[in-house]
């Protein structure tokens, strides 16, 4: 008999991958859907207060849109003055650091975790996602497990971010191509 390539009834999650104990992250899981979700575009303070209450670490004046997704807070910092824009998601299974002034634009898929596909029992793994301060990601940007987005980078809208992206560089594309270092106004 040949030997089995992927066999998912081997798999199991890592002792204490996700952080906290399984009832709490359940819990979350339903106010998120209950509370966080339905909330009126404008109650930013509600979803940080929410997103606080299970260990995030949110700054002040960060805005975060009701449709955000967020698998596991307590691996999620945001600095001051962050936006997280509509449908984005922030699959947490490792940390996610993020910025103060940083953008995450909507249908963003910033994931720190996957799979390793050359074991039969489909190892699960996490590798933690920085977005340093000042930085904009556009819409529809997947940024892969492991990656740091350097300060004030520019990721151009529907990128594929498979490694780290040097401070204000404006790239775009799959693959990811540079395309200029990012001047601002006051620069020129």
């Amino acid at each position: 008999m040949e030997d089995r390539i992927q066999d998912l009834s081997k798999f199991k999650v890592p002792r204490g991958f996700r952080g906290r104990p399984a009832w709490f992250v359940q819990l979350w899981w339903i106010v998120e859907a209950l509370l966080f979700h339905p909330s009126p575009q404008v109650m930013f303070g509600w979803r940080r207060f929410l997103l606080r209450t299970f260990g995030a670490r949110i700054g002040k004046g960060v805005l975060i849109r009701p449709t955000v997704s967020v698998t596991y807070p307590w691996k999620l910092t945001i600095g001051d003055f962050s936006w997280v824009g509509d449908h984005a998601t922030l699959y947490t299974l490792g940390e996610i650091t993020i910025g103060d002034n940083a953008v995450i634009s909507q249908h963003a898929y910033l994931c720190t975790g996957s799979h390793d596909y050359t074991r039969p029992t489909f190892d699960q793994f996490a590798k933690s996602i920085h977005v340093e301060s000042e930085t904009w990601i556009a819409t529809n940007v997947f940024v892969g497990p492991g990656v740091t987005i350097g300060r004030g980078a520019v990721v151009g809208a529907c990128s594929v971010v498979l490694k780290d992206v040097p401070a204000k560089l404006v790239c775009a594309g799959n693959p990811l191509k540079e395309l200029r270092t990012r001047v601002t106004a006051t620069e020129s």
